[in-house]
């Protein structure tokens, strides 16, 4: 099993115990187990608008007086998603490259929806630099929304909101905001990303 896959397994265990354990003590402390719901509900189906290939134009936000003055580097990508999770969720793939095709950033998402909770749980590896970010998202009728923590490549820890909109057949943008101090101040449009549909279906 190869390192990134590995990491997938793990973030998937992890999200396993997370549902499992209130599961688990309905079942020890009330008058019975409740019966495991194996269906999926038409809610798991909120990211389907993400499923097929698609191609990006990454624009990550300026840091520092050089790129303000010459601009940010010309970034391009691939974003790649299918079923998964009998119906439960998504998993996606997410790559970004520099203006001569030099590989930059490869993260594997695994989003499951909690029934209970009615909010996504998602898990994220980037295997270039063995990252690993939890999330959870919800649906608001026309964006998805997330938030969640992680750690950038420097080690600093921060805090993530993310926004999926502009959604058509098509289409659809993404913009992620991020904030050093536990909220107090943002970062806003530290990354964006507009994606184009380049398949309708997408081989793992």
């Amino acid at each position: 099993m190869s390192a990134p896959v590995l990491k997938v397994a793990l973030a998937l265990a992890a999200l396993a115990a997370l549902t499992a354990v209130p599961a688990v003590l309905t079942a020890q402390h009330g008058d019975g187990p409740a019966a495991l719901v194996t269906h999926a509900p038409k809610e798991a189906g909120q990211y389907d608008f993400m499923i097929g290939q698609w191609t990006l134009v990454v624009k990550p936000k300026a840091q520092g007086l050089g790129q303000k003055i010459h601009g940010t580097p010309k970034l391009a990508g691939t974003w790649k998603a299918w079923r998964a999770l009998d119906g439960w969720g998504i998993q996606d793939e997410l790559r970004i490259v520099d203006a001569s095709g030099n590989p930059m950033a490869m993260t594997e998402f695994v989003r499951v929806y909690d029934a209970a909770e009615k909010h996504w749980k998602l898990a994220a590896i980037e295997a270039f630099h063995g990252i690993v970010t939890t999330s959870t998202a919800e649906w608001n009728g026309t964006e998805m929304v997330t938030s969640g923590t992680g750690t950038n490549s420097d080690g600093k820890p921060y805090q993530s909101r993310v926004r999926i909109y502009g959604i058509t057949p098509t289409a659809f943008k993404y913009s992620q905001d991020r904030s050093f101090d536990g909220g107090k101040t943002w970062d806003e449009g530290y990354l964006a990303i507009e994606a184009t549909r380049s398949a309708a279906t997408a081989a793992r």
